[in-house]
């Protein structure tokens, strides 16, 4: 009990009052820190108040979109400052609880033995993932828990549904062979296992739900907002790899090959038949090296990558895409 939570205009009546009595009768301070939260205002910037009638009841915003859009709504408040109540918030955090729900259906539905992380991608995206955590935390300890909640938020969407997920989908059914397989599916119920606890302050009910099908069971915490907060150690005997831009360039290639599917008029389910991509020799390079990781999430059965030095350094070009006569269908929806 060392933290006081309250609004800005009480700040004289309760902290200041509290703190002298405290003093007075017993010579201690009651806590150590005051989390100053701002007023709820309702969309035109106007305090909410019974006399004026702009009252938002809750009731139904519950029923609507779920307790966790609303504690997400609540999450992205920031301390010390106002914030108006805006319903398209709501419906984000609706849609981030469906497509946890899904990607860990996802997830939890590939299982093999535990095994060593040892493929490059997997490697490499783990320790994104360490890096997260840590910033995570020391958002946390400085009670910035909206900065913790939009660094999370834009690594799952950003680095793990929209891009690791497919990068690792056909190495879950064995395509690449065994080892890699494992590696795959092993590095995704690690990433899973830490989101999802990265997640729990903001999200406590689909959390808990996701982490009761496997994860429970597995640590030996019942409860998610019992087991311990994500660290190092989570990650630890995961070697770094000597090429770490492996992961955005394959994630640029990725969404390259998408928007000439997009400029095409094509879905993004539509397998290709053979794409050619050009690049600079650096980024070349690295490409090479994750050639099977974009060839197997961009759907394409051959790929072909070609040098031009006259590209910008970080850029890479689609040059050519011949599309399958038949559509592909994606497992993971939204």
């Amino acid at each position: 009990m060392d933290l006081r939570p309250q609004s800005h205009e009480i700040i004289r009546t309760w902290a200041f009052y509290s703190i002298v009595k405290a003093y007075l009768h017993e010579g201690t301070i009651p806590w150590r820190n005051v989390a100053i939260s701002g007023w709820i205002l309702d969309p035109d910037r106007k305090k909410m108040s019974k006399s004026r009638g702009n009252v938002v009841i809750p009731l139904h915003l519950l029923n609507e979109y779920g307790s966790d859009a609303i504690r997400y709504w609540a999450g992205n408040a920031q301390l010390g400052a106002d914030t108006a109540f805006d319903a398209s918030v709501l419906k984000v955090g609706k849609r981030l609880v469906t497509k946890i729900f899904n990607a860990s259906k996802f997830v939890l539905g590939r299982q093999s033995p535990s095994a060593s992380i040892s493929y490059p991608m997997d490697r490499v995206f783990l320790l994104r993932l360490r890096d997260l955590v840590r910033r995570a935390t020391v958002a946390f300890e400085s009670y910035d828990y909206q900065v913790a909640l939009a660094e999370t938020e834009r690594f799952f969407w950003t680095s793990f549904t929209d891009t690791y997920i497919e990068m690792s989908r056909s190495r879950t059914q064995g395509i690449l062979g065994s080892e890699a397989q494992e590696s795959a599916i092993t590095a995704l119920n690690l990433a899973l296992n830490v989101l999802l606890r990265l997640f729990a302050p903001f999200l406590p009910y689909i959390t808990e739900e996701v982490w009761s099908w496997a994860f429970a069971a597995a640590t030996g915490h019942p409860n998610i907002h019992k087991a311990p907060w994500p660290s190092d150690l989570d990650f630890a005997g995961i070697s770094p790899y000597e090429e770490d831009a492996i992961f955005d360039v394959a994630v640029e290639a990725l969404s390259t090959i998408n928007k000439g599917r997009a400029k095409a008029g094509v879905s993004t389910a539509r397998e290709i038949q053979t794409a050619v991509l050009a690049a600079r020799p650096a980024v070349l390079n690295c490409l090479t090296l994750v050639k099977d990781d974009i060839r197997l999430a961009a759907r394409t059965h051959q790929l072909i990558l070609v040098e031009d030095a006259q590209l910008v350094e970080t850029g890479i070009e689609v040059r050519d895409l011949q599309f399958s006569n038949a559509p592909s269908i994606s497992p993971c929806g939204d």
